[in-house]
């Protein structure tokens, strides 16, 4: 299988880099686009569609090719993978609950093949990872192989779409289904932040809501770890000089951590609000501010993954949280490159609201603030 990655700011630009891209041969049978909300989506489908190339979409909070990030564009990866070998499916929320949803993605991928994976994007109010990948392994299997992000829409927070050749959505899940048994889907979530401080415990907890942390309220032990006062960040200054820089680490029992940034704070509740679901007696412990060990973390997985389990790809995709824009500022084009490096390969990605892997431990969970990255290639 080949890839190739093409990038532009409106149609004209795209045909040409497609046309170029094929002038030796080259044949995509699929496109992956990860775009601006400002971009025309229907002028920029209507050039894969009329070369009949099948699309898999999501608007962006940002977006990127290799290690160039794009502003107002269109980060494409173009594969000739076997026709045979994946689906593309929008399924709509239209009324459902939103673990059905989900669980229709995955009755959709086992009717096509009998050991499926997926890749997806998800929009509007389905924003769980938990009960995306909940909803999948209902109907396909446990454990399934799923990684994705959560589209964005350059924070405006009003307007994601996903979108194929003849449909599109702002409020369900679209999914790149492929036959795992021809095309090996292989992935890390992995975000480099130190823990430091004491091992914690959420004492009360709903979805989201973190009550009392060892039996105190939740908001004034964040503020003693941070040594602050609240009343030295009015409005949503703490939230925003905080809520990426400093994310709580949540323990698993493998030995693995995944992250949770803070969204909110309730100054009545003394609770704080989480960027993902969390549940009562998870061991916890906070974050150092970001530096550039980070990426050198990031980086060593990476090259872990390759050594151990997937020593070459044929193409790579990059969900990459928004919060990591924001916290690691320039460095974080360097973390995409550095990455990119690890395989060389063709790659695409965004700039997402969360996102779906797995560590190098753990299973497929909901992280935030995480680097996500998809190795493909064709067995």
């Amino acid at each position: 299988m080949k890839s190739k990655s093409i990038k532009g700011n409106s149609p004209e630009e795209i045909r040409l880099a497609l046309s170029e891209s094929m002038f030796d041969g080259f044949k995509p049978t699929l496109v992956i686009i990860f775009l601006s909300v400002k971009i025309n989506r229907d002028s920029i489908c209507k050039v894969f569609d009329e070369n009949g190339i099948a699309i898999f979409g999501s608007t962006a909070a940002g977006e990127f090719i290799n290690g160039e990030l794009e502003k107002e564009s269109a980060a494409i990866l173009l594969l000739d993978m076997d026709k045979n070998n994946f689906l593309v499916h929008i399924e709509e929320r239209s009324g459902k609950s939103k673990l059905r949803t989900a669980a229709e993605i995955g009755k959709k991928g086992l009717e096509k093949f009998s050991n499926p994976s997926y890749l997806v994007a998800t929009g509007g109010s389905i924003i769980d990872g938990e009960t995306i990948i909940s909803g999948i392994n209902s109907t396909s299997g446990k454990d399934s192989i799923i990684y994705g992000g959560i589209a964005g829409d350059e924070l405006r927070g009003t307007e994601t779409h996903l979108f194929t050749n003849d449909k599109s959505t702002q409020d369900g899940i679209i999914a790149l289904i492929v036959d795992n048994d021809n095309i090996q889907l292989t992935g890390l979530a992995t975000h480099g932040w130190k823990p430091i401080g004491t091992i914690r415990t959420i004492t009360d907890c709903e979805e989201c809501k973190v009550y009392t942390i060892d039996d105190e309220p939740a908001l004034d032990i964040m503020v003693k770890f941070l040594g602050i006062s609240l009343e030295d960040y009015p409005g949503d200054e703490l939230i925003n000089n905080v809520g990426n820089m400093d994310p709580i680490q949540l323990m698993r029992d493998d030995g693995s951590t995944i992250t949770r940034a803070i969204r909110n704070l309730n100054t009545k509740e003394r609770s704080i609000l989480l960027a993902g679901p969390v549940t009562r007696g998870t061991k916890i412990r906070f974050s150092l501010p970001p530096d550039n060990n980070i990426i050198q973390q990031v980086t060593e997985e990476c090259r872990y993954l390759k050594e151990t389990f997937q020593p070459e790809a044929e193409a790579m995709i990059m969900f990459s949280c928004i919060g990591r824009y924001y916290s690691l500022g320039p460095l974080v084009s360097s973390e995409i490159e550095e990455v990119k490096d690890v395989w060389d390969s063709p790659m695409a990605g965004f700039f997402c609201y969360g996102e779906i892997g797995n560590s190098l431990k753990g299973k497929q969970e909901f992280h935030n603030n995480t680097c996500c990255i998809v190795v493909m290639k064709e067995r």
